[in-house]
Formats: structure tokens, C-alpha cells, sequence
């Protein structure tokens, strides 16, 4: 099933969260700073319901999208008030692919984990924590894994400011 044919399938169920879709465009010429959008189509998904949208593209076996391959997150710029949570499904049954993407607010980045539907969310989901500051709700193993347990700020955040020293350490 291509793209297309996914979200019309999505929106004929009613799958919980969807909220729209983006497809690549070329740009156009008669804007000049118009760079176009390449990349995967994907799908919009309200952040609080992303578990379930999970869990309906799982179990549908018209999608059967039994593989998370990622879940990451960006920060688009340091003005945008959002994180983007993304994540990337497969489905070796039908062989195709789903790009979602979430919006979750700089303030406020809460949102439920998705390992009650994916167990390989575990280890995206701590990194995604530990970088951008996003908490999952009800995560069965918080700790962190990449930085040091008294790390303060989430480097990856446009607006991250590097320490000038870490415990003596230089950091520049």
C-alpha cells in the first residue's frame, strides 16, 4: 500500500489522533527562499494519543505495521514553541513504511510512553528524554543512559547552552 493509500485507510477507521498529513512538494519558482519540503510523507498525530494511533496501525492487519523502527525527536528551531516527536514504522507482512509526526509543546513536553505498544520504545524514548527534556508518562525505566545523572539542560535544544565545565572538566 503506498502513502496515500495508508492515510485513507487511517482516516476511513477513524485512527485515533489523526490530525492531518504533509507530503514532499518541490518548491516554487516563483518564490525565491521557497526550498520545498523533501523527504518521507508522514502523518500528524496528537501527541497524547500517539500510543493508540501505535497500537491501531499494529493491529489493523490492513496495515500491520508491527516494527518500530525509531522514535526521535527535533527541535526546529530555537523560536518554534514545539518539539517534534517523530517516529518510523514497518511492516514486514505488507512491506511498507509510516512516518508520524507529533507536536509537543517547549513548555510542557509531556506525553504517554508508547512502550505499552512497542517494547523497542524503551531505549528512544530515554534518549529522547535525556536530550530534549520530553517526559514520558509511565516509562518503566526512566534512568539515564547517556549523560550523567546531574546533567542540567538537554542538549539537544536549539536554545541549549553548553557549560563552560562539567565537575572541573573543560566542556570547551
Amino acid at each position: 500500500m503506498d502513502f496515500q493509500g495508508i492515510h485513507d485507510h487511517l482516516r476511513a477507521i477513524e485512527a485515533p489522533g489523526l490530525t492531518g498529513f504533509d507530503e514532499p512538494r518541490k518548491p516554487n519558482p516563483e518564490v525565491k527562499k521557497d526550498p520545498g519540503r523533501a523527504g518521507d510523507p508522514y502523518v500528524i498525530v496528537d501527541a497524547p494519543l500517539l500510543p493508540d494511533f501505535l497500537m491501531v496501525c499494529r493491529e489493523d492487519p490492513r496495515l500491520a505495521f508491527e516494527i518500530l523502527v525509531d522514535l526521535s525527536a527535533v527541535d526546529p528551531s530555537k523560536d518554534d514553541e514545539n518539539l517534534w516527536v517523530v517516529c518510523s514504522l514497518l511492516s514486514l507482512t505488507h512491506k511498507h513504511r509510516l512516518a508520524i509526526k507529533s507536536f509537543l509543546p517547549k513548555e510542557s513536553p509531556v506525553m504517554p510512553t508508547s512502550t505499552t505498544v512497542h517494547r523497542a520504545a524503551q531505549w528512544h524514548e530515554r534518549e529522547c528524554a535525556e536530550m530534549f527534556g520530553i517526559t514520558f508518562e509511565r516509562h518503566p525505566d526512566p534512568r539515564h543512559m547517556l549523560l550523567p545523572d546531574d546533567w542540567v539542560g538537554y542538549p539537544l535544544r536549539k536554545d541549549y547552552e553548553f557549560p563552560e565545565e562539567y565537575h572541573g572538566i573543560s566542556c570547551t
